[in-house]
């Protein structure tokens, strides 16, 4: 054994010692710290049953003197907190009233002298429950509402909410009108009052509003700040339709600012709103409404239901600040509790003002939006009060856009066809520039062509992209329309929600848990349609790069995407594609048969070419300059 090997095995040996003895000694700190925790432990254990052994010694007036001092300590912080009358007015009994017209009944409770439910009394409007329709639909739930104004102690600068109060309750009548009046008394000189007013007109637009004022007296010292009056209002949704995730993606904090509808953003986190007229909470066709003339700030927020399940949908939250005025005790405002029904929301006034709150309703942006709203939705509500079947509705509708874009289908079809009857000249240029070096001359030669044919490659796009609106206009339509709501039609008995004809023991992803029949009609109309249309543009596209896979999206991706995306989707919808699919092909068989290829190919070639416009000198020009370029480039990569 030479000498480095004795002096690696001493050392590790010596290692070994040392790190031996380093955790020897850490063993014993740990130990010790054990012991120490096992000492303390019984000491505590100890000291409790010590203190329950007391505890059993006291005598019952021992205990009961005891127990009263505590009270007194806690009610001498209250009544430092929030004075005499706040105090009783914490612990009183709270009393429940309901005032009903012809549309909603409203719940209401002295506790807090707020709303705390509103149930909709039209027949049609019932709510989901066990996938039947037996309970009307109720647009709170009373535990979990809270609507108060922020108050402050004038002793300790603390802030709490009326809504913890039992407020004194007083209803009158008017002519067209109860008055219910809630009161509280915060000191000799101090009060606030809530006054409801629920209408008796007979007249929707009139009935669903419930007139709400804020009369204040003497409150400067009890409100948390002196320029305005904080109102916070935290109210939850029920789940009221079929499809959980299509309801849930409808049901959101709304908002007028500065005249825009706006949407609070789906990230849940606290906004800040500016100079807004109203706040709503809109479920997918409801709507809980807070209305002023404006100016009003508020912060806002929602979170959803933990899953679906759940006992609520969404639950909201705000604290709306509103404006006050020295020389001002009575601030006027308004509720909206009732259906997002466009016949009736663009009739709701406040202050004499037409409200808006009609722009609720997600009919779409101002192209789609005005499409549906000046032409989808007069002609729907007319065919309605004819006492038609809503299912013979959607037919009537269907071949009514049919019959609006039948010239833009005309104009699509005969273009391609004009593509086709000069494939054979298409595919001379392509055989004269196979290099692809000579893409630009290739387009430049193509573009002649068109030209001196009459042909645009536009001219098929065009008419689809124009339709497009009407086409959106009605996937915005049938969702928002509440008419749908409850009307059954043939297998589906809810228009407005996805039919089940089969219920699947398992969720395919993507998919669902349901077979949707109208949506499968749908997904195979579509494929018929796109097999169709591929066909008729195979002889244009045919040897062109990408042709297969442009068959596959277009002919089995796209149905298959279709059928995954509407089978959850309104039931109303998808009948209503499945039909314009069938009118479509129809319309394009009438049109194969009534056209001649073979005379349009002759037309076209006895075209005279007319003087090219500006457009075509300028897009050539650029062609030439584009293909100068690419030559000198090419040229230069030689040498």
């Amino acid at each position: 054994m030479d000498k480095k090997t004795i002096i690696g095995l001493v050392l590790m040996v010596a290692v070994f010692v040392g790190f031996s003895f380093y955790e020897s000694h850490k063993a014993e700190e740990y130990n010790e710290w054990k012991q120490g925790q096992i000492e303390m432990e019984n000491a505590l254990k100890a000291k409790q049953a010590a203190e329950r052994e007391a505890e059993k010694q006291l005598s019952e007036e021992q205990r009961m003197v005891r127990d009263s001092i505590e009270r007194v300590k806690i009610e001498n912080a209250e009544l430092y907190k929030y004075g005499s009358q706040l105090k009783a007015a914490r612990t009183a009994e709270a009393k429940s009233l309901t005032v009903e017209n012809d549309f909603i009944k409203v719940d209401f409770s002295t506790k807090g002298g707020k709303i705390t439910n509103v149930t909709l009394l039209d027949e049609r409007y019932t709510r989901y429950a066990d996938e039947e329709r037996n309970e009307q639909v109720e647009l709170k739930q009373p535990s979990a509402e809270v609507f108060g104004v922020e108050l402050k102690s004038v002793n300790d600068n603390s802030t709490f909410l009326s809504d913890e109060f039992v407020f004194n309750i007083k209803q009158s009548k008017e002519e067209q009108a109860d008055v219910v009046r809630m009161i509280l008394t915060l000191s000799d000189n101090a009060t606030l009052s809530y006054i409801y007013r629920i209408y008796h007109t007979g007249e929707p637009s009139r009935d669903y509003v419930i007139d709400f004022s804020i009369e204040q007296q003497g409150l400067a010292d009890h409100l948390s700040s002196k320029e305005s009056l904080k109102l916070s209002w935290i109210s939850r949704s029920n789940k009221n339709e079929r499809s959980y995730q299509n309801e849930n993606i409808a049901t959101n904090i709304l908002y007028l600012e500065d005249g825009d509808v706006e949407e609070l953003s789906a990230s849940g986190e606290k906004e800040s709103l500016e100079n807004i007229s109203w706040i709503a909470y809109k479920q997918q066709y409801f709507t809980s409404a807070f209305i002023s003339d404006g100016g009003l700030s508020a912060t806002a927020e929602f979170k959803n239901s933990t899953k679906e399940g759940a006992d609520f949908m969404k639950e909201f939250k705000s604290t709306i600040t509103l404006p006050l005025n020295a020389d001002q005790n009575l601030y006027n405002y308004a509720f909206y509790y009732g259906p997002n029904d466009l016949a009736i929301m663009e009739d709701v006034e406040f202050g004499g003002k037409d409200a808006h709150i009609d722009e609720i309703i997600p009919l779409g942006g101002w192209l789609i939006g005005w499409v549906n709203r000046y032409g989808t939705v007069p002609i729907f509500q007319w065919l309605s009060d004819k006492g038609l079947g809503f299912g013979l509705i959607i037919l009537i509708l269907t071949i009514l856009v049919k019959l609006v874009i039948l010239p833009l289908t005309y104009k699509s079809y005969m273009s391609t066809a004009k593509m086709r009857a000069i494939r054979p000249e298409m595919e001379a240029i392509n055989q004269k520039y196979p290099n692809p070096d000579d893409a630009m001359k290739k387009q430049q030669a193509m573009m002649e062509l068109y030209q001196k044919a009459g042909v645009s490659p536009m001219g098929g796009c065009l008419p689809l992209l124009i339709q497009m609106p009407i086409l959106w206009a009605m996937f915005r339509f049938f969702p928002a329309s509440i008419e749908l709501r409850g009307e059954g039609f043939l297998w589906a008995n809810d228009l407005s929600s996805y039919d089940s004809v089969l219920q699947l023991p398992f969720s395919i992803p993507f998919y669902g848990d349901h077979v949707s029949l109208f949506a499968l009609l749908m997904a195979a109309a579509l494929f018929g349609y796109s097999f169709v249309s591929y066909k008729q543009q195979a002889a244009t596209t045919a040897g062109q790069p990408g042709a297969g896979m442009m068959k596959f999206m277009m002919v089995y991706f796209m149905p298959l995407m279709m059928l995954c995306f509407m089978n959850s989707y309104s039931s109303g919808l998808c009948y209503y594609y499945f039909l314009s699919q069938m009118f479509t092909m129809l319309i394009m068989f009438i049109i194969r048969r009534t056209v001649d290829d073979e005379k349009v190919r002759a037309k076209l070639l006895s075209h005279k070419p007319k003087k090219k416009s500006r457009f075509q000198e300028r897009y050539e020009e650029a062609l030439r300059q584009q293909q100068e370029t690419l030559n000198r480039e090419q040229r230069r990569q030689r040498r």
